[in-house]
């Protein structure tokens, strides 16, 4: 006992000058011994073997409100186990406002269903635009981006085992410096998973030595807080088939490319109508959000399912670039001629200059008209 109560008061006398150091409390000297005297609402303690256990109370207490519990993984079941021979990451993009100096966590989820236990590793890189519109999202591995993210994403861990039909969910804290200038930061947490093949053979009957290794990545876009350099305009607007002349009345598909010039994604919207020959509108497709990175090319395609199609049409994309009242025109012509249509038309103009002959080599024998 008396052992115990010793190594307790050693413990206390070298948390003692740990809280003096925080601000917490003082240590003062007197006569019938030494007190620590707490800020209001506290009183002094005086440390004696009778009040051993109160003391030991305010340690804890004190720990307990100097320790900021850092954020934990969680596993979890899933409702349906049954394996389906993937993995799934969510979610596959956030979009965050932040202050500079301000810190936010956020949640990322991987979720094993391939039938057996997994180690997945969990990777930052760096992303960025590009100026090859069928590339949406360029992954830039080791290298830095213009619009670097990475040094400010910490995910709780860097790899972790998951049995099958479990999900993780893993804090991701963001943290931005003080001194950020506005604009756009943009990066990606990376989710991999390495399946070696060595054990099995090749269809050759070689030994595969080779790792297949399949990656999914959670895009982050963050917004600095201030004034950033929004601007971009819609750049082209045309059939994806590229002819102005159409054989079929079937499903038409138009492609919209926009072009983002400024240091801030940006998501365009609007609208695409079609009118006739005559100016009425026979089609109306609302363009939904999409997002541009900052100095890229980013095509959207939108789809047209009308009854049907004859003749010239004017279609116009009216879109706005996400910010401000400006929208962006662009108008279309087309011609739409089925054929079909076109078909069934040259073979009636056919009977009806076949039967027109014979009527008239018919009249004319009648007539005793010699040919």
């Amino acid at each position: 006992m008396k052992y115990q109560i010793s190594k307790i008061k050693k413990s206390i006398a070298t948390f003692i000058p740990s809280l003096k150091g925080l601000g917490i409390g003082k240590v003062e000297s007197s006569r019938s011994g030494k007190y620590l005297i707490f800020a209001s609402p506290f009183v002094a303690l005086q440390e004696r073997s009778r009040d051993i256990s109160f003391l030991i109370l305010i340690f804890a207490l004190c720990i307990s409100m100097g320790t900021v519990k850092a954020a934990e993984v969680t596993i979890e079941p899933l409702s349906d186990t049954s394996p389906k021979g993937d993995f799934v990451v969510g979610p596959g993009k956030l979009e965050i406002s932040l202050n500079p100096g301000e810190t936010k966590t956020v949640e990322l989820t991987i979720v094993n269903r391939l039938g057996t236990a997994k180690i997945f590793t969990i990777s930052k890189e760096d992303i960025k635009g590009s100026t090859d519109p069928d590339k949406t999202v360029v992954l830039l591995g080791d290298d830095r981006g213009p619009y670097s993210l990475r040094d400010y994403l910490k995910p709780a861990v860097s790899s972790i085992k998951i049995e099958s039909g479990y999900r993780a969910r893993v804090p991701v804290t963001l943290s931005l410096p003080a001194n950020a200038e506005p604009g756009g930061l943009y990066g990606s947490l990376v989710v991999g998973l390495a399946s070696s093949a060595s054990a099995g053979e090749s269809s050759s009957g070689a030994s595969a030595t080779n790792a297949l290794v399949t990656r999914i990545g959670t895009l982050f876009f963050v917004r600095v807080n201030g004034v950033a350099n929004e601007k971009g305009h819609l750049d082209n607007f045309r059939l994806s088939s590229g002819k102005k002349y159409i054989f079929d009345s079937g499903k038409l598909n138009f492609d919209l490319l926009f072009k983002n010039e400024g240091n801030i994604s940006l998501n365009p919207y609007g609208s695409v109508t079609i009118a006739n020959s005559l100016g009425t509108t026979v089609g109306l497709v609302n363009v939904e959000p999409w997002y541009a990175l900052p100095q890229s090319l980013r095509y959207r395609k939108v789809e047209w399912q009308p009854t049907f199609l004859f003749g010239r049409y004017v279609a116009t994309a009216l879109i706005s670039p996400g910010y401000g009242s400006d929208k962006n025109e662009i108008n279309l012509v087309f011609w739409v001629i089925p054929w079909k249509v076109l078909l069934m038309v040259v073979v009636i103009l056919i009977l009806i200059v076949f039967i027109l002959r014979r009527w008239r080599r018919g009249r004319r024998k009648g007539l005793g008209v010699r040919d």
